[in-house]
C-alpha cells in the first residue's frame, strides 16, 4: 500500500471512529506502528487529525463518541485483558452498579459466573450478557433507549438510582486525565454514569490505555472519587500514558494493569505489597468521598497480584514494579 492510500485509510479510521489506537491502525493497514506514527504526524501537520498519547483523534481538542459497532471493534485484545482482571474484584453475594460500554459489556460475561451477585445496571448489554446467569439478578435502571450504545439516560434512570446503595460501581468513558477524571462526550450518559457513582461506595474505571490523557466535554467521575483503574500495559512507546498512570498513582487511585509480561495480569494495591486477591477485597462502607489510600500518594507507581490458579479456589500474588517506558 503506497503512502497516500494508508494516510487515506487511516484518516477515515478516525472520521469514522472519533479515536483510534496506533496498534489498531497499524492492525487494518497492515503495516508497523513505526510508519503508522509517521503517517498520523504528517496528516496531523495538514490539520486533519491529532496525535494522542498512542493513537490519533478527530481535530479539535475533544473526541467525539463513537457508536457501538465501531467501538466494538477497537482495542478488543485489551478490553478482553482489562475484563479479565476487574473480575477478580467482585466478590460472591455482592451488589454492584455495572455502566454502559462496550468494556463493561465483556466484564458483564464473566460476572455470569459469580453466585448471588446483584448487578444494577442502565445498559442493554450487560443485561443481556447477563440474562442466562441463573444464579445472578439483574436490575435494570428506567429512563430513554439512548440507541448509539444501547443504555438508558434520561430523568427517569437517574430517579429509580436514587436511595440505592451497592458496593462497587464499574465504570468506562471516553477519556481519563489525572486532571479531570473519567469523562465522556455525551452530556445524558455523563449524568446518569454520575447517578451510577452516587450509589457506590467505591468506583472502578475500566479504560484501556488509549483513552489515558484523553478529555472529552462531560466530566463523570472526578479523579478524588476514583478507587481504581484497570487499564492495559502502554506500549512501550507510549510515555505519555505512563506519565498519566503515574499522576493518577500520585493522587491516591489504585492501579491495576491487565497483559503485563508474559500475558500476566497484576493488580495494584494500596501500599505495594503483594496480599491474595481474596485477602485484598474488603467491605466497603456507605457510600462518602473517597478515603486516601495509605502510601497512595506519592509513591512510586506499581502493579501487584498477579492473579493465578495454584489448585482448585486457589489465587496467588506476586509484586512487580510496573517500569514507566
Amino acid at each position: 500500500m503506497f503512502a497516500a492510500e494508508r494516510r487515506q485509510l487511516i484518516l477515515e479510521m478516525v472520521r469514522a471512529n472519533g479515536a483510534v489506537s496506533l496498534r489498531e491502525l497499524a492492525r487494518v493497514v497492515q503495516t508497523s506502528e513505526v510508519t503508522v506514527r509517521r503517517d498520523v504526524r504528517a496528516l496531523e501537520a495538514e490539520g486533519l487529525l491529532d496525535r494522542r498519547h498512542g493513537g490519533a483523534v478527530l481535530p479539535g481538542g475533544f473526541t467525539r463518541e463513537s457508536g457501538f459497532p465501531q467501538k466494538s471493534h477497537l482495542a478488543t485484545a485489551e478490553k478482553t485483558a482489562i475484563a479479565d482482571l476487574a473480575a477478580n474484584f467482585v466478590e460472591e453475594g455482592e451488589a454492584i452498579v455495572v455502566g454502559a460500554g462496550t468494556t463493561t459489556q465483556e466484564l458483564a460475561r464473566r460476572l455470569a459466573r459469580v453466585p448471588g451477585l446483584t448487578v444494577v445496571t442502565n445498559s442493554l448489554l450487560v443485561a443481556q450478557a447477563l440474562a442466562h446467569a441463573n444464579r445472578v439478578e439483574v436490575v435494570m435502571t428506567g429512563g430513554t433507549l439512548r440507541g448509539s450504545n444501547y443504555a438508558l439516560v434520561g430523568s427517569g434512570a437517574e430517579q429509580s438510582l436514587h436511595g440505592l446503595r451497592v458496593s462497587r460501581a464499574f465504570l468506562s468513558g471516553s477519556g481519563l486525565t489525572a486532571e479531570r477524571g473519567l469523562s465522556t462526550s455525551n452530556m445524558l450518559s455523563a449524568s446518569v454514569d454520575r447517578a451510577l457513582v452516587q450509589a457506590a461506595a467505591e468506583v472502578v474505571v475500566l479504560a484501556d490505555h488509549t483513552k489515558l490523557g484523553t478529555d472529552t466535554m462531560f466530566q463523570t467521575v472526578p479523579t478524588d472519587l476514583i478507587t481504581r483503574l484497570v487499564t492495559d500495559e502502554p506500549p512501550a512507546h507510549d510515555d505519555r500514558a505512563g506519565t498519566e498512570l503515574q499522576a493518577l498513582a500520585d493522587q491516591g487511585v489504585q492501579i491495576a494493569v491487565a497483559g503485563g509480561q508474559g500475558g500476566t495480569t497484576g493488580a495494584a494495591g494500596s501500599g505495594g505489597d503483594a496480599v491474595p486477591a481474596r485477602q485484598q477485597r474488603r467491605d466497603v462502607p456507605l457510600p462518602g468521598p473517597r478515603r486516601q489510600v495509605p502510601g497512595g500518594g506519592g509513591g512510586a507507581l506499581r502493579s501487584t497480584a498477579m492473579l493465578g490458579e495454584q489448585g482448585p479456589g486457589a489465587e496467588r500474588a506476586r509484586v512487580a514494579d510496573l517500569r514507566r517506558r
